[in-house]
C-alpha cells in the first residue's frame, strides 16, 4: 500500500498538478493541505474521475485538509482537533482507511514568531500530542501525515543559522516535535535515510528549488504496529519543478 501527503498549496489552482501526479504515482491512500477552498467548493468530481474516493474539511480563502482513497471506502472519525472547541481552522481530518488509521494534519506555521501565531502554534502540537497518546494507546495501525511546519533537525534545513529564530526552526518547536515523536511514533522519511539530505519544500522565491535551498516540513509519523511494515519512501521532487506547481513536493511510504 502506498501512503502519499501533499501540501497542494491550493487544490483547485494546482489542480491540474495534482491530477496529473495521482495519474503517474498512482497512491492508494493520499493526505492533502492547504485546499485554499471552501467545502463546497472541492473538486469532487474530477477527483472522482481520477478514481478516488475523498473527504475533506474545507476553509475559505486558507488551511483546509482532505484524505483521498483509491477504491477504498473512507470512514470519517473526525475533523476536529480535540482540546479547544473555539478553534475553527480547518487543519485536521481523521478517518479510518484501508485498515489504517490516517490522520492529516496542517499544522500552523507560526509566524511571525514570537507572537500570538507562534503560541498558536505551541498550543495546537499540544493537542496533537494529546491525540497522538491517546491513538498510540489504542495499539492500532496509525499514520500521522502532513504538513507539520517543523523542522526537526538542522540537517532538514539549507543553511539552518538563518531560521534560528523562525517558527519552524525555533527551539520551542523542535523540542515539541520531539518529544511527539518520543512517545512511540517513527519519523519514517528518516528512519528510511538517517543521514541523507531530505527536503519537501523549496520557497517560490530566490531559485529556491533551482538551488535546492530547501527544508524537511512534510512528514509520517507512523505508529509501532505500522511502523514495523514500512518498506520504503521519498519525495517526488520532481513535481515541485512542474510548471504552475505548488511550493511543496509529494512525500510518499510504501507499507506491507
Amino acid at each position: 500500500m502506498k501512503i502519499a501527503t501533499y501540501n497542494v498549496n491550493g487544490i483547485n489552482g494546482h489542480l491540474s498538478v495534482l491530477l496529473k501526479w495521482l495519474e503517474e504515482s498512482a497512491p492508494d491512500i493520499v493526505c492533502l493541505q492547504e485546499l485554499k477552498a471552501p467545502q463546497d467548493n472541492f473538486p469532487h468530481e474530477a477527483i472522482s474521475s481520477a478514481g478516488y474516493n475523498a473527504v475533506w474539511n474545507g476553509q475559505k480563502q486558507w488551511n483546509g485538509v482532505a484524505i483521498l482513497a483509491k477504491g477504498m471506502e473512507i470512514q470519517e472519525v473526525g475533523r476536529i482537533l480535540p482540546g479547544d472547541p473555539e478553534d475553527m481552522q480547518s487543519r485536521y481530518l481523521e478517518a479510518l482507511v484501508g485498515g489504517i488509521v490516517v490522520a492529516c494534519i496542517y499544522l500552523p506555521n507560526g509566524n511571525p514568531a514570537p507572537g500570538p501565531k507562534l503560541d498558536y502554534k505551541m498550543r495546537w502540537m499540544e493537542r496533537l500530542s494529546a491525540r497522538a497518546k491517546v491513538l498510540l494507546e489504542h495499539k492500532v495501525p496509525v499514520a500521522i501525515a502532513g504538513d507539520f511546519n517543523a523542522i526537526p533537525t538542522e540537517l532538514d534545513v539549507y543553511k539552518p543559522e538563518k531560521y534560528k529564530e523562525d517558527a519552524l526552526f525555533c527551539i520551542e518547536v523542535r523540542e515539541a516535535f520531539r518529544s511527539l515523536v518520543n512517545q512511540g511514533w517513527t519519523d519514517s522519511i528518516r528512519s528510511l535515510y538517517p543521514d541523507e539530505t531530505i527536503y519537501t519544500f523549496w520557497d517560490y522565491f530566490r531559485s529556491a528549488y533551482s538551488r535546492n535551498a530547501g527544508m524537511r516540513i512534510d512528514h509520517f509519523l507512523l505508529s509501532p504496529e505500522l511502523a514495523g511494515r514500512l518498506q520504503s519512501g521519498g519525495v517526488d521532487k520532481d513535481v515541485r519543478g512542474w510548471e504552475k506547481t505548488s511550493d511543496h513536493a509529494p512525500v510518499w511510504i510504501q507499507i506491507a
